[in-house]
């Protein structure tokens, strides 16, 4: 990938999340900001079908006593939500919830 075509896709990722985050609608979004509205739908669908692995970061806290039976993880979203998982959870339906809940507005 070209540093140009990096450059899109960081360009679009951030619209993209910052129209979720915004509660605007996508036609107000792109009309506040001058941004063509068909255009913007079809970022949105390449980003959705992006693959390429992302590195998150994981922060590790002391563990208490009663928290040492837990083995749920918890997986704090940017838009302030979090996701608690389970021992033996499918990684792929974690995925799957993960793409819905970061793009719900």
């Amino acid at each position: 990938m070209t540093r140009r075509t990096k450059k899109a896709w960081t360009k679009w990722r951030e619209l993209i999340s910052e129209q979720a985050r915004s509660g605007q609608t996508v036609t107000a979004f792109c009309r506040e900001r001058g941004l063509c509205r068909p255009y913007f739908f079809v970022w949105k669908k390449r980003l959705g079908e992006d693959t390429t692995t992302q590195f998150l970061e994981v922060q590790l806290r002391e563990t208490t006593p009663s928290a040492v039976r837990d083995t749920r993880v918890e997986i704090r979203l940017s838009n302030g939500r979090s996701l608690l998982v389970g021992r033996g959870f499918d990684a792929e339906h974690v995925r799957a919830l993960l793409a819905v809940v970061e793009t719900a507005s």
